[in-house]
């Protein structure tokens, strides 16, 4: 037994917690404390892009190009990559995919660096001119304080998985100072089922997010927006129509980013990345400086703006500046290059995530959908203004699969509540538009193709969560393809199994399996026992499983073959053991009563 002076502090507490404060009071607490944490993680990430922004910009002249757009983005990258290579030694880059595998392979937990890497990568990245946004990284960051904070008072893993989501809830609301936004974030794109006990934590860790982001930098939203002209019923069709341009908005930006960072991925040397990303980031953002940084300005200027004058500072610092009449052909451009550039921030070593780039572009969709229907009298007036804002929350649903997220996200970030309707009636359209082409969101269509992404879908939840490991059974007896019937009857004898594994006793390979039924008639003829060898005794397994596989294809076999025992092997082919449905049945049942528990 342990000496009491052998016990750390942290140990003696934890026994203390357990035996004063029940732990769903503690899961409380916890949610508090991720909300405070992830709100000011969220305020220094801020502060230090727009202070390395500030440094970097203040002398810009406004009406020439600036050639040092052309430096800046390579030294950003090039800086955050030797710190992620060098310091942090692991891959940091997509946030929220990073959470979504980890609720769904690790059992929420999230990697300590995590709670500080992802804040210095991505603020030196934006700093510079990465063309990307904070928000993903500081979801992760979130997401990794509420991950180790469980872990470091032994919280069990179904306890982890619900502080990994106050963590992401908790960022969105201190970021954005959006806590309904926040609280259905995690809910709509990471949660797999949740209970009214599990709503109360993301709830407190948004509110007190949301709090301390209120106390520290005001009350007021984070983009001014002021509503000049009212909703008109008459408008709902064009509504409808900017849905779907959103939506294929959406679908470009979505297949395109997979494409180029396919193509990055295939470049094994980080100075190759370094490379093409510099290269195509520093020429797009000379050419194009409001794809510098998250572009907010931008999003600022075409909500706010109250005509030509006001939306031609768009093109300012550009070779575009005194073009106005070239503005929509501009912005156009803009849509057309914005996943270029951000995908060449990450590729070429950057830190930054998408949230920020769908607003942008949809905040452009919209005011070019209105734009150009006003200039060309398509229909009648449409408010500019109005149709951006709409556009945010179109682009943001259709890209991360979230309608609810697009539509309490952009009323909160700009207090446009008295345009709700329209939001529903856009982020529905842009929603159901791109799911006609793509399943998946950005973020799950990694794991969905390698069968690693939890679901909104209990029994598919379920069969994520269960490893393989856990449903082998060791307990069949081999028999080798060179013993006689007599050696097999022997076995047989020594087994309370029907199914017996023949594997090689040199390369412990699998070569096929005999069956009992299938000897029944020539077991007990002792004549026969030297006669017959197992070689000629043996069939083909219908299939194998391998120990990699993931548990739904698993699933997909046993349907294909109707077989009720499937041999387990490596990727050698090595023999491992048998998986039956009845193990997997009853260990279903044991992950659902344990996973629905309160």
């Amino acid at each position: 037994m342990e000496k009491p002076e052998n016990i750390s502090l942290l140990q003696r507490f934890i026994r203390w917690r357990e035996d004063t404060i029940k732990e769903k009071h503690f899961i409380l607490i916890l949610s508090f404390l991720v909300g405070i944490s992830t709100a000011f993680a969220a305020l220094f990430l801020k502060f230090f892009i727009h202070k390395i922004q500030h440094l970097l910009t203040e002398n810009f002249h406004f009406n020439e190009a600036n050639y040092l757009y052309l430096v800046y983005p390579v030294v950003g990258i090039f800086l955050a990559g030797w710190f992620v290579r060098n310091i942090v030694k692991d891959d940091i880059s997509h946030g929220v995919t990073r959470i979504l595998y980890s609720i769904s392979r690790r059992q929420g937990r999230i990697k300590r660096h995590n709670t500080w890497s992802s804040v210095i990568a991505s603020s030196i990245t934006i700093g510079f001119g990465g063309s990307v946004g904070a928000e993903a990284p500081i979801v992760l960051t979130g997401s990794a304080i509420g991950s180790n904070l469980g872990s470091l008072f032994k919280m069990e893993h179904r306890t982890l998985m619900l502080l990994v989501g106050c963590g992401a809830a908790g960022a969105i609301a201190g970021i954005f100072k959006a806590p309904i936004a926040g609280l259905v974030f995690t809910l709509e794109v990471l949660m797999l089922d949740l209970t009214m006990s599990s709503l109360l934590p993301l709830l407190i860790s948004s509110v007190t997010a949301a709090t301390v982001s209120y106390v520290t930098t005001g009350t007021e939203a984070m983009f001014k927006f002021h509503l000049d002209q009212a909703f008109e019923l008459e408008r709902i069709p064009y509504v409808i129509l900017l849905g779907i341009f959103c939506g294929l908005v959406s679908l470009y930006f979505t297949r395109a980013m997979s494409s180029v960072e396919g193509l990055f991925g295939k470049l094994t040397n980080p100075y190759k990345k370094l490379a093409l990303g510099g290269l195509m980031l520093s020429i797009l953002i000379f050419i194009f400086p409001p794809l510098y940084g998250e572009g907010y300005e931008t999003i600022e200027l075409l909500l706010n703006g109250k005509g030509a004058a006001d939306w031609d500072v768009v093109m300012n610092n550009s070779l575009f500046y005194g073009y106005g009449h070239l503005l929509l052909i501009y912005l156009l451009l803009i849509i057309v290059f914005k996943v270029f550039a951000s995908s060449a921030t990450n590729g070429g070593g950057g830190c930054g995530g998408i949230f920020a780039p769908t607003l942008y572009l949809g905040c452009i969709a919209g005011f070019v959908f209105s734009n150009f229907s006003n200039k060309f009298e398509l229909s009648a007036y449409l408010p500019e203004n109005n149709f951006a804002l709409m556009g945010m929350a179109g682009v943001m649903s259709a890209v991360m699969h979230a309608p609810l997220t697009g539509v309490f996200l952009i009323a909160e970030l700009t207090g446009g509540y008295d345009l709700f309707l329209p939001l529903m009636i856009v982020s529905v359209s842009s929603y159901l538009t791109i799911i006609v082409f793509e399943p998946h969101s950005i973020y799950s269509m990694r794991l969905a193709k390698k069968g690693q992404l939890i679901t909104h879908h209990k029994d598919k939840a379920v069969l994520t969560l269960m490893k393989m490991e856990n449903v082998v059974e060791t307990d069949f007896v081999t028999v080798n393809p060179e013993m006689d019937l007599g050696e097999l009857v022997k076995a047989i004898a020594a087994s309370h199994r029907n199914v017996f594994p023949v594997v090689d006793k040199v390369t412990s390979e699998l070569v096929g399996v005999v069956l009992l039924d299938d000897i029944r008639n020539i077991m007990f003829r002792q004549e026969l026992y030297h006669r017959f060898k197992v070689q000629k005794l043996m069939t083909s397994a219908p299939a194998k499983i391998y120990d990699t596989d993931h548990m739904e294809q698993v699933m997909r076999t046993f349907d294909d073959t109707k077989a009720w025992n499937l041999p387990v092997v490596d990727s050698q082919g090595r023999y491992k053991g048998f998986v039956s449905k009845s193990k997997i049945f009853n260990s279903y049942r044991q992950v659902l009563v344990h996973f629905s528990e309160d």
